[in-house]
């Protein structure tokens, strides 16, 4: 399925696109629109990072709990260490990226590299060596832990590029649209598929062993095309950068906009997670439908993101990425905080519902991700400093740490409510504590994460007229090059110094 054509023709009125930096070349970024191929080469990518974020937040806990036979406090610790791991690599991960020079460019190496690793990794994780108990779950943690410093090495040169693919302020949005869709379509056919696959392969052991298979085999195909789409995409002009990594993340500190929006975003990612790893215990326990509930709450839940990312963008363009992050995350915790009265309601009301919180969340992801790259290209056009990766690298560490947190909440409910974990490959008889703790734990405590974040945006003021200006100023940061520095310029063809 092709993700949706969007916003392919000229800027709306009142945006603003900014000039191609001073000396650029035909290698280098520019304000006009991307071709279409590059669109989707790199939105391709999306199915890697897609499945790995949706599949171990909808399955691993449930696996560890209700397959392996390990307690809820002790799955729920497993789930977030190696995954908190990351925000101590991302940053690493970034800093190298930013000093790769190669003919395939700063980043693409690592798609690819990264990318394979992923896979394979991945796979490892529901492989089941030991079969349950304690040293199952100490194997399931060391696999994860494997796994996550794989995709922080394919996710951080991977989230930079846009900021070197254009230096359109409006281009980035139409380039989040498409990266965001495929997202989308990676995480329904991955989340509402691997259930299946587990199913078929006979549930259990077993079963996790095929489904980990079916996805890795599309984290390869995100990770092979992503390096194969963007081939012919300008790379731009890659400069040294600053010489210490406690330099760097000083730098992106001292970035006010991107602060804001990065704390934002840790919290909404932990509260999307948390209604991700609860959806399997939300069908089965409150839905009492856990042969097709699954896949029914997940496809709503993403499902109606393949159809509303253009009038997302659209709304960007009219109202600005701001309110539209700002409304699509209040969209979220209003259908979220809805859902506590889901056992009076009945199953079309849920699932209408849940389709009520897709919507959110597919806003929510795009303006989130469109904003990204304006911290950066304000930073840089301040500094004279690219620095894509350190920021990236930061952004992704956050992201990755509320993505693990969201789990480990749910898990620490779970566990407080006295959830009873099982070894069988169902879930066990639970009481009314532990289905009350479902409950909260899937509509009310993401409707408080995703909503109060919001109010962490105050101090983010960027806009496309900000960026014109900083971008039309003359170079004052040049006198902030220290004496000697190098620029790169790297069309993707070999490098020259």
């Amino acid at each position: 399925m092709d993700a949706p054509p969007v916003g392919t023709g000229p800027p709306a009125a009142g945006s603003t696109a900014l000039p191609a930096p001073a000396g650029a070349t035909a290698g280098s970024p520019g304000s006009a629109a991307l071709p279409r191929r590059v669109h989707l080469g790199y939105a391709t990518g999306s199915l890697a990072t897609g499945a790995f974020g949706a599949v171990p937040g909808l399955l691993l806990l449930p696996y560890l709990t209700d397959t392996l036979g390990v307690t809820a406090g002790i799955a729920a610790l497993l789930v977030l260490l190696p995954k908190a791991w990351d925000v101590l690599v991302n940053p690493v991960a970034g800093r190298i990226s930013d000093r790769t020079r190669s003919r395939w460019g700063a980043r693409r190496p690592y798609l690819l590299g990264a990318g394979i690793a992923l896979a394979v990794c991945f796979a490892a994780i529901f492989a089941a060596p030991f079969g349950t108990g304690a040293a199952a779950g100490g194997y399931v943690a060391l696999a994860f832990l494997a796994t996550a410093t794989a995709f922080a090495f394919f996710q951080v040169p991977y989230v930079a590029m846009p900021a070197e693919l254009t230096t359109g302020y409006t281009e980035r949005t139409r380039l989040m649209t498409w990266r965001i869709a495929v997202l989308a379509l990676a995480i329904l056919v991955s989340g509402a598929v691997a259930p299946l696959v587990r199913d078929a392969g006979g549930g259990g052991i077993a079963g996790h062993r095929w489904m980990g298979l079916f996805v890795a085999g599309l984290i390869l195909l995100g990770a092979v095309g992503a390096f194969v789409g963007t081939r012919s995409a300008p790379v731009g002009i890659v400069q040294e950068s600053e010489p210490s990594l406690r330099t760097q993340l000083a730098i992106a500190g001292r970035n006010r906009a991107f602060r804001a929006l990065l704390a934002c975003f840790v919290i909404q990612s932990a509260g999307v997670a948390t209604i991700l790893a609860g959806v399997n215990y939300f069908a089965t326990q409150i839905l009492r439908n856990p042969e097709s509930g699954p896949t029914v709450l997940f496809a709503c839940f993403v499902g109606p993101a393949l159809l509303v990312m253009p009038l997302w963008s659209r709304f960007g363009q009219r109202f600005g990425k701001l309110a539209g992050l700002v409304a699509a995350a209040l969209l979220f915790a209003a259908g979220a905080l809805a859902l506590v009265a889901a056992e009076v309601l009945p199953a079309v009301g849920i699932y209408l519902l849940v389709a009520l919180v897709g919507v959110g969340y597919a806003g929510q992801q795009v303006f989130a991700l469109a904003m990204l790259p304006d911290c950066i290209a304000y930073d840089e056009a301040r500094t004279g400093r690219r620095q894509a990766g350190v920021f990236t690298g930061v952004w992704t560490a956050g992201e990755t740490f509320g993505l693990a947190l969201g789990p480990g909440i749910f898990g620490l409910v779970l566990h407080l409510s006295g959830y009873l974990s099982s070894d069988t490959g169902a879930a066990a008889t639970q009481p009314e504590s532990a289905r009350l703790g479902i409950l909260l734990g899937f509509t009310v405590l993401p409707a408080i994460l995703v909503g109060a974040a919001t109010l962490l945006l105050r101090p983010y003021a960027l806009t496309s007229v900000d960026l014109g200006n900083v971008m039309a100023e003359p170079s004052a940061h040049e006198s902030e090059h220290p004496a000697g520095s190098t620029v790169t310029e790297n069309h993707g063809k070999g490098t020259t110094e």
